[in-house]
């Protein structure tokens, strides 16, 4: 079922975010006297189709990921005398510069508009307190202790975690101090922690920003209370099923959910005797985890079982919405945010503060929109926003089949007076098409690492 739901989900998601894309193209083109031949989406043999007035067939084709627009061009194939006015190749190269920057733009837009959307309607999230801090970490040596609400990371106002994450994502790679702000809980005022860090998260893979400074946040207490058990996992033959509470592993008493997962994990392929109640009875069970190979090649305990959701205190949840006109400007600065931040991790992906193994392709990118979407409304218009910022952000890298590799070519020969050799063309076309691909490679070839 939720193989079903990620493929569904990254349909939607790249199908909009392609098709959205494209309609850019359309739309400037049009107003620029450029024919279009075809708007199609998706890609292959069309299942339906239709012309209008301007000639132009919209069509819906079998392969639901994404779409194109066909332009007149006489590169492509012969063109009537009297059309050649209306070919894309015969516009002036500032028509031909707009037509390719509108499509990486309509992605932008389309994120401004689901963040406007999402500020309007409001977000509920988790207020920023500290559960734990590790003992002698990065936290710890700068005076931050639990309970403490985080209100500023690098002297920029936080308001939930993840906030917070995406402002110590932005720092990966610095030495010296990082900046915090918190305040106690019975205070209004919040004071300054300078966080000694040096390389901080370099490389590191996947980037955990929290743990790297040794703090965990506050969750509510989260009883060992199974909600679901896997069939064909040791929970299931061990005779677990939902509404047991585990009180002991081995004769060792559980905390809560946290401890009970720590003791599991620590003991992979090993029989454990279970202490449960169910139904107001106590009783004992057997069990052996499964030995489960991390990416890191670490081996822990599995036993396929979930836990009885918890609800969080009023104290601890915060609703943020604003206005119409304040969440235009919320969305505008986000927007900014998430691309600043996407153009920044490609500079460290290529300087080597991150690692290439971040990458992510078509399994990760199908899991993350079928995880979003079960999450509700909210995370998964959130991700789309993101993905849609990732698009044009990618697509504007100057890079030659790129929208980024043409609009290169178009301001070099706005600068020249004259184009492009084709022989120069041919050349990056050919070089862009193999980094593309071996980017596409590398990306698969990390998705299916994870799978493993």
């Amino acid at each position: 079922m939720d193989l079903i739901q990620n493929v569904l989900a990254v349909i939607v998601v790249l199908g909009l975010l392609i098709t959205f894309h494209e309609f850019g193209h359309f739309w400037v083109a049009r107003r620029c006297g450029v024919k279009v031949l075809r708007f199609s989406v998706g890609f292959g043999k069309p299942l339906w189709s239709r012309h209008d007035r301007h000639g132009t067939e919209f069509a819906v084709a079998a392969i639901p990921l994404g779409g194109y627009v066909k332009m007149l061009d006489e590169r492509e194939g012969p063109v009537d005398p009297a059309e050649r006015h209306l070919a894309f190749n015969r516009q002036s190269v500032w028509s031909r510069i707009a037509i390719v920057v509108a499509g990486p733009l309509a992605n932008f837009l389309l994120a401004l508009v689901a963040y406007w959307a999402l500020f309007v309607a409001g977000t509920t999230t988790v207020v920023p307190v500290i559960g734990e801090v590790a003992p002698d970490s990065p936290a710890a040596r700068g005076g931050l202790a639990a309970g403490q609400e985080i209100t500023a990371v690098q002297g920029a106002a936080v308001r939930s975690w993840e906030e917070i994450n995406l402002k110590l994502v932005a720092a990966i790679g610095v030495s010296g101090e990082l900046t915090l702000s918190a305040r106690d809980e019975s205070a209004t005022r919040s004071r300054e922690h300078r966080l000694p860090v040096q390389d901080w998260m370099v490389r590191q893979d996947p980037p955990q920003p929290l743990a790297s400074l040794g703090i965990t946040p506050w969750r509510p207490p989260m009883p060992a209370v199974l909600s679901q058990v896997a069939e064909g996992e040791a929970a299931a033959a061990a005779g677990l099923v939902p509404g047991d509470e585990v009180l002991a592993v081995e004769g060792t008493p559980v905390e809560d959910w946290s401890h009970f997962v720590t003791l599991v994990r620590a003991r992979p392929g090993e029989r454990l005797t279970l202490t449960v109640a169910r139904d107001g009875e106590t009783r004992e069970l057997s069990l052996t985890p499964r030995a489960n190979t991390l990416q890191d090649g670490t081996t822990v305990g599995y036993i396929g079982a979930g836990v009885e959701p918890v609800s969080w205190p009023d104290a601890h949840r915060r609703e943020i919405r604003y206005g119409p006109l304040a969440a235009m400007g919320q969305a505008v600065s986000r927007t900014g945010e998430m691309t600043v931040l996407t153009l920044d991790a490609i500079r460290k992906m290529i300087v080597g503060l991150i690692s290439p193994s971040n990458l992510s392709g078509p399994i990760t990118i199908a899991r993350i929109a079928g995880d979003t979407a079960r999450s509700g409304l909210e995370s998964f218009v959130s991700f789309m926003a993101y993905l849609s910022i990732s698009l044009g952000v990618l697509n504007l890298l100057p890079i030659p089949v790129l929208d980024g590799g043409h609009l290169l070519y178009y301001l070099v020969e706005a600068a020249r007076g004259r184009p492009v050799s084709e022989r120069t063309q041919a050349l990056g076309l050919r070089i862009g098409l193999a980094l593309v691909g071996t980017l596409m490679l590398m990306a698969l070839y990390f998705d299916l690492m994870r799978l493993w």
